[in-house]
Formats: C-alpha cells, structure tokens, sequence
C-alpha cells in the first residue's frame, strides 16, 4: 500500500480521520446544545444569525410555541378556527373571501347565507328535482362530493382548506379543466375528486381569490400573499404594524407560497411598501438571497406593492376593531393596484422565521415591549 492509501485509508469512507469526526461531532453537539439552552431549534441557526451578542435580540423558538401561544387567550380560537374567523370579520365583508360551505365526514354543509338555495346541475339530485307521481320536491342534497363538484362546475376554481391550523398546510387549490379537474398540481377525474372530498373533515370550500397583476407578475404559479403582523399598544390604545413581508411562491414551494416549503420571504418597508431582496430557506447551511426571482428572473428587490398606505391602514383598522385580539398574523392578498386586498386568514402565534430571517424583532423598542408586557420575553 503506497503513503497515498494510507492516507485515505486512515481519512476513512467520508474524507475524514476519526480524530476529525469526533471533534466535528463534538463542535456540533456543543452548537446544538447551546442553540437549545438559548430556546433555539438546530434549524434556526441557519436561518438566524445567532451569537452571543445578537441572540438575546430574537424571539426564540420557545418563546414563540410556548409563550406567544398565549398572548390571546382564550379568544385565539377566533383564530385558530378559520370558520368563527370569518364570522369575526363580517364587518369588513368586502375584504374577507367568501365561504360556501362546510365538508364534514362526506356531509357538506352550507354558510354562505344564499349557498343553500342555489340548484345543483345534477337534475336527479338538484333542489329543484321532483319525486315521484305528486311532483313533490326532492330535498337539496348534502352530500358534499356533489356539491363541491358542482360549485367547481361554476367557479372555475375553488380553494378546500382545513378549519383549523395554519402554516399552509392542509389547503387543496382545485381548478376544473378541460379534461376533468386539478388538486395542487394533480389530476382528477370526477370520481376521484368526489371521493377525495368525501374523506375531509371539517374542510371549508372557499372561493379562490384572485390576485392583481402586480402579485401575479412575481411569480404566476402560486398565490403570493402579505404576511402582516400586528400588536395592540395598550399605552397608546391602538394596534400599530410590528413587521410585514411580501411571500412569493418558487419552483419548491409551489402550488403554494410558504417560506418554509422552499417560497420566498422579502420584507416590506413599512412606510413605503418597497420589497427588500427574497429570502429562501436553506437546503444546505445557510439562506439564499436573491435580488430578483430563482426561477423567472422577474425583479423582487426594490419594487414596491401598489396601494400599500390603504392596505396598511385597512389592515390596522381591522386590528383596531379586533382590540381583544392584541397579536394577529394577518395573510392578505391583493387584488388590485390601489390597495385593494382580501385577507385570506389570521394566525394567533404566527411563525417567526420567514419574518426574523431578515433580522430580530426585539431591536425595534416598541415590539419588544409588547412582548415584555405579554410574559414572551
């Protein structure tokens, strides 16, 4: 065996001498260990820039799924219940998105006060069918293959989404095609879609919104949605914007726009709507930045979402009227150049990291006071 042998025999398989693996073992354990004394999962440090000088300045992972949890009380179901949400915001009907109905274990119930009356194109099960020889009215169907299959038939699209929970998960983007239908990307025929809805529970069918140019230029594969924090000052009794950014679907993300399946995050100057660059999240150790789209070349920083001082101020005077709800992350699209938008929904402990990755949330006075108030730091 030549010295070349020998030294790749004693590198060993992976390049490394064992003396190498543990000590490079051992400075990971000791990374991870102090991440997690910190209240840090090992995944944030590669979306984070945590030091000793700069970590007490981010809100931790602990603090966000335990103690942020918390900062609603009892009333986060208004939240977390996507369908009580809808009604909280029935004051501001023309910037929430409409809700048809209910699935539930293959039974669809409606909820938009006029669904229950419309008929259905299926003749044999429509509310206008008659039965037997005295011509009476068949009962309208609830059986909810049925009745997303023909609400699709008429809308062209529709959004099926989980009445609880969040994070992006649980959402079937269904188109009607000239072939049969689409579920995120996938084919269906009628059956199999009648049979995917029929196994949901406690699924709402949604109207699908549709976003202005402006957002559709970004990236057209994907929904691109705002994410907009907010916090109640109690001194000054109004809510005030704590952090926004604009998400953009990517290649890895798609049909959807979430940060952490691989989307975009670029943060929003909150006084001009100017878009920073896009981050994605790591798929080795560290996030990438991209001044223009990965995928479409199309321009991220320095464009400016239209209409962004009406979308500010309407979302802060929904806050307002949500007073009781001090902390919301609010999901919102827009639908038009001068400030229109629809808030798709609202998150009761928001994740962090799409917001923190472009730097931590306690250096700004005023949020980190909101969070001393509430117990999170």
């Amino acid at each position: 065996m030549n010295v070349r042998s020998l030294y790749h025999t004693a590198r060993g398989v992976q390049g490394f001498t064992a003396a190498e693996r543990e000590s490079t073992a051992s400075r990971s354990l000791r990374r991870r260990l102090w991440l997690w004394r910190r209240g840090f999962v090992s995944q944030s440090d590669a979306v984070y820039d945590l030091e000793e000088s700069t970590v007490q300045d981010y809100v931790s992972d602990y603090q966000r799924y335990v103690r942020t949890k918390k900062i609603n009380g009892t009333w986060s179901v208004a939240l977390s219940n996507k369908l009580l949400f809808h009604r909280v915001m029935q004051p501001f009907d023309d910037r929430r998105m409409t809700v048809y109905g209910m699935v539930r274990d293959g039974t669809y119930h409606s909820v938009d006060a006029t669904e229950s009356h419309l008929p259905l194109t299926d003749g044999g099960s429509s509310a206008t069918a008659t039965i037997g020889s005295g011509g009476e009215k068949a009962p309208e169907t609830h059986d909810a293959g049925e009745r997303v299959v023909d609400r699709l038939e008429d809308e062209n699209r529709l959004v099926l989404k989980w009445a609880h929970g969040g994070g992006g998960h649980n959402v079937l983007l269904c188109v009607n095609t000239d072939d049969g239908y689409r579920v995120n990307g996938d084919e269906y025929t009628e059956a199999e879609l009648r049979s995917l809805v029929a196994d949901l529970d406690e699924y709402l069918v949604c109207e699908f919104v549709a976003q202005s140019s402006f957002s559709a230029v970004l990236y057209p594969s994907t929904p691109n949605t705002l994410r907009i924090i907010t916090m109640y000052d109690e001194a000054a009794g109004e809510p005030f914007v704590a952090a926004a950014i604009q998400r953009i679907g990517t290649t890895r993300s798609a049909p959807l726009d979430n940060f952490t399946q691989g989307g975009l995050s670029a943060k929003i100057d909150l006084e001009t709507g100017e878009l920073g660059p896009g981050a994605q999240p790591p798929e080795g150790d560290r996030v990438g930045w991209h001044s223009t789209h990965p995928d479409t070349g199309t321009p991220v920083e320095g464009v400016r979402i239209p209409g962004w001082d009406r979308i500010r101020a309407g979302v802060l005077e929904m806050a307002d009227a949500c007073s009781f709800l001090p902390y919301i992350g609010w999901d919102v699209i827009v639908t038009g150049d001068d400030g229109e938008f629809s808030v798709i929904e609202a998150n009761s402990y928001p994740g962090l990291k799409s917001i923190q990755v472009h730097g931590p949330l306690l250096t700004d006075d005023r949020v980190r006071e909101f969070y001393e108030r509430h117990g999170v730091c």
